[in-house]
């Protein structure tokens, strides 16, 4: 049997498609921009980069706000319940049309044991080195200014490693991240659940 559930708020749904549509576009241009393909020209990929940077930043400083105003930040903290049941799912259940997903998502409680894990890390790492690896880029030629001169060469490619290796951790995140949302009990479930805010979920019979 299944239950519908409101699970997703009207800004959650705007700051999860925002994000990934201004993540998106700075993957296409941030690659453009270290070579590794020709599409719109280097000054446009850098500029669109840029700006796409800038407003992501903006969304982040209110997600933030918004996350520690409603509580919602407590929907990240670890927990290790039934995360045996949750790997072993996602490793041969989801492949099995009789297997049911051992976590089920309420609003007080949105997201498994794994994905709570690999929302922190994102959080917690992966934001934050492009983050700073970004401003730190953008403004290496004005940190004199700043009281922070004396930066080698050797220095701001150690710089632009780190924010090309957060690039990469972002884009094997959002692999994987599309992957496991075509795993609910239809392909667009999920994908569906965070337009409408509205999640279909099985119940015990």
């Amino acid at each position: 049997m299944m239950s519908r559930v409101y699970i997703f708020k009207r800004f959650e749904r705007f700051w999860h498609w925002s994000q990934a549509a201004l993540i998106i576009t700075m993957l296409v241009t941030g690659f453009e921009v270290h070579g590794s393909y020709r599409a719109f020209g280097w000054q446009q990929a850098a500029n669109a980069h840029t700006t796409a940077a800038w407003a992501l930043i903006v969304l982040w400083v209110f997600a933030i706000f918004w996350h520690f105003t409603t509580g919602e930040w407590k929907q990240y903290i670890p927990t290790a319940g039934k995360i045996t049941a949750v790997m072993y799912y996602y490793a041969f259940g989801i492949f099995d049309p009789n297997a049911h997903h051992p976590f089920r998502a309420t609003q007080l409680k949105k997201h498994n044991c794994l994905q709570r894990l690999a929302y922190l890390f994102v959080k917690l790492f992966i934001n934050p080195l492009v983050w700073v690896s970004g401003l730190l880029y953008l403004y290496y030629h004005d940190l004199g200014a700043y009281g922070v001169g004396g930066l080698s060469g050797l220095q701001l490619g150690t710089i632009a490693l780190a924010h090309t290796l957060g690039a990469f951790l972002m884009l094997i995140f959002l692999v994987v991240h599309v992957y496991f949302a075509t795993t609910g009990h239809t392909p667009l479930a999920h994908i569906k659940a965070m337009i409408t805010g509205w999640e279909d979920l099985e119940t015990e019979s």
